[in-house]
C-alpha cells in the first residue's frame, strides 16, 4: 500500500514539473520615466546607488542597445501597447486613445492572464481610465505619494503589489507598473536627498554630452552639489521600489516563473533652459544619458536607447550583458505574445519577436527602427544595422553614423556615404508613404493632459 502511495505521490509530482513547465510566466513590467541611458550604477553613472537594479543585471541580462518607440512619453507608450509606429496613429493616442487596435494586455486577458495596470497612464483621455481598458482588468492610475518622507512612486508600488499578491495564486499575471520618477520636477524629501549628502560634483567624472546640462543649471542660479543630490535621490526612490517588488516575487513563491522587465519611456529631460525659459526645479533636472548625445524629445541616441533590464530564473541568461543585439519596445506585443503562447496576433505589427534574444541567442534584427513624430511633413529618422540616419529637416542637412564606432553621433558621414544614405532614405520613403496624410489632436484637452509631458 505504502508503494503505491508512494509511486502515486511521484506521478503526482511529475505531472506538477510538467504543468509549471508550461504555464505561461508571469510579466512584471517596472517603466520608469525620463530615466537616462546612463543613470544606474549597473550603466556607468559615477554616483547613483541602484544596488536592486545592479543586483537584477547580475540576476539577468543587461541590454545595451536597446530602444523605445518615441521621445515623449505617449508616443513611447503607444508603440509598445500596440506593436504599432505611434506615427501610424492619424488620432493622437493621449487624445483618443488607441480606437480599434489591440494592445498587448488584450491578448493576455484572452490567454488567461489577470492583467493590471497602475501608476501613469497617458495612452488616452480621462475616459479610458477604467477598469477593463485595453484589457487591463484593474486601471490605478496613481499620481504622487502622499507620505512627507516618500518617494512620489511609493503608493502606485504599494497598490502594484496588492495586486500581485491577490491574483498571483490563480492565474498569470501582467501588471504595469508605471513609475513617475524621474520626470519633472524632481524635487524629493530631505530624506532622500540626505542618502546623498557627500556628493559633491566633479565635472570630469560625467561624459561630454552631460556638461552643457551643467553649464545650464548654473546659469539659472543651481547648485551642482545640491542639484544632483536631488536627482539621485530620486533615482534612489526607484530603486528602492523595484526592491519591494522583487521581495513580493519572492514572497509570493513565484520568482522562478515571472518575467521582470525594467527600463525607461526614453531619455533625460532637459534642463529647461532658453526660449521656453527656466522653472522652478529646472536646475534638478541632471538625468544622464552616458556617452549619448541628446535626450527626451531627441531622436539622437540619449533620447531613443534606454537601459533595459530582464529576469527570468533559469530562461534568461544571468550576468549577461548584450552589446550586440538591437531590440525595441516595438518588439514588446510579438515577443511577449509569443512566450505566452499566444498564436493569433493583429495583421499589421511593426515589431518583431526578439524572445530568441532575450534568451541568450544573438542575432541581428529583421527589420529597422524607426521614429518620427505625429506631425505633417515631419522629418524621419530610422537605424539600420551599424547606421543611424536623420533625414533633413527643412533647414538641415542628412546625418548618418556608425553607431559602431561612433554611439555619439559625432561625425557626420553622409558625405562619406552617399550610396548608404540613398539606400536608407528609400527605405524610409516607403514608410513615409505608409504614414496618414494628416494628423488630429484634440484642441480643448483637460488641463492635466496639457500639462508637460
Amino acid at each position: 500500500m505504502s508503494r503505491i502511495f508512494l509511486l502515486l505521490l511521484s506521478s503526482l509530482s511529475l505531472f506538477s514539473q510538467g504543468l509549471a513547465e508550461t504555464t505561461p510566466p508571469n510579466i512584471v513590467f517596472f517603466f520608469a520615466d525620463d530615466l537616462g541611458y546612463g543613470d544606474l550604477g549597473c550603466y556607468g553613472h559615477p554616483y547613483a546607488r541602484t544596488p536592486n537594479l545592479d543586483r537584477l543585471a547580475e540576476e539577468g541580462t543587461r541590454f545595451t542597445q536597446a530602444y523605445v518607440t518615441g521621445v515623449t512619453c505617449n508616443p513611447s507608450r503607444t508603440g509598445l501597447m500596440t506593436g504599432l509606429h505611434p506615427a501610424r496613429f492619424q488620432r493622437y493616442a493621449a487624445d483618443f486613445g488607441f480606437g480599434d487596435r489591440v494592445t498587448i494586455s488584450e491578448l493576455l486577458k484572452r490567454q488567461g492572464y489577470r492583467t493590471g495596470h497602475f501608476g501613469k497612464w497617458h495612452i488616452g483621455p480621462d475616459s479610458t481610465e477604467v477598469d477593463g481598458m485595453y484589457g487591463l482588468d484593474v486601471v490605478q492610475v496613481i499620481g504622487k505619494s502622499k507620505g512627507e518622507d516618500a518617494g512620489r512612486d511609493d503608493d502606485l508600488t504599494t497598490a502594484a503589489i496588492a495586486f500581485m499578491k491577490e491574483n498571483a495564486a490563480k492565474q498569470p499575471i501582467y501588471v504595469n507598473i508605471w513609475g513617475h520618477s524621474t520626470h519633472f520636477p524632481v524635487t524629493v524629501p530631505p530624506s532622500l536627498a540626505g542618502e546623498f549628502e557627500e556628493i559633491e560634483v566633479d565635472r570630469e567624472d560625467f561624459a561630454k554630452t552631460m556638461q552643457h546640462k551643467f553649464d545650464e543649471c548654473q546659469e539659472i542660479g543651481g547648485d551642482l552639489d545640491e542639484s544632483m543630490r536631488q536627482y539621485l535621490g530620486d533615482v534612489w526612490s526607484i530603486d528602492r521600489n523595484v526592491e519591494r517588488v522583487l521581495a513580493a516575487i519572492d514572497e509570493l513563491g513565484i520568482r522562478d516563473n515571472t518575467i521582470f522587465v525594467f527600463s525607461s519611456d526614453h531619455g533625460p529631460a532637459p534642463v529647461i533652459l532658453g526660449k521656453k525659459g527656466a522653472r522652478e526645479f529646472s536646475n534638478n533636472m541632471l538625468g544622464y544619458a552616458g556617452i549619448h548625445r541628446g535626450g527626451k524629445h531627441t531622436f539622437f541616441e540619449g533620447g531613443t536607447r534606454v537601459p533595459f533590464l530582464l529576469r527570468w530564473p533559469g530562461k534568461i541568461p544571468e550576468g549577461h550583458v548584450d552589446s550586440e543585439s538591437v531590440i525595441s519596445f516595438i518588439d514588446w506585443m510579438p515577443t511577449i505574445a509569443s512566450i505566452a503562447g499566444i498564436e493569433e496576433l493583429p495583421r499589421k505589427m511593426d515589431g518583431e519577436d526578439v524572445s530568441e534574444i532575450w534568451f541568450g541567442q544573438g542575432r541581428e534584427r529583421a527589420n529597422p527602427l524607426f521614429w518620427q513624430v505625429s506631425s505633417q511633413g515631419a522629418s524621419g529618422v530610422m537605424r539600420q544595422g551599424k547606421w543611424k540616419f536623420h533625414e533633413a529637416g527643412k533647414r538641415g542637412e542628412n546625418q548618418l553614423y556608425d553607431l559602431s564606432t561612433d554611439p555619439s553621433e559625432k561625425k557626420n558621414l553622409a558625405n562619406d556615404h552617399p550610396e548608404v544614405v540613398a539606400e536608407l532614405k528609400e527605405k524610409l520613403d516607403a514608410w513615409q508613404a505608409e504614414l496618414p496624410k494628416s494628423y488630429e489632436k484634440r484642441k480643448n484637452a483637460s488641463k492635466r493632459e496639457k500639462k508637460v509631458k
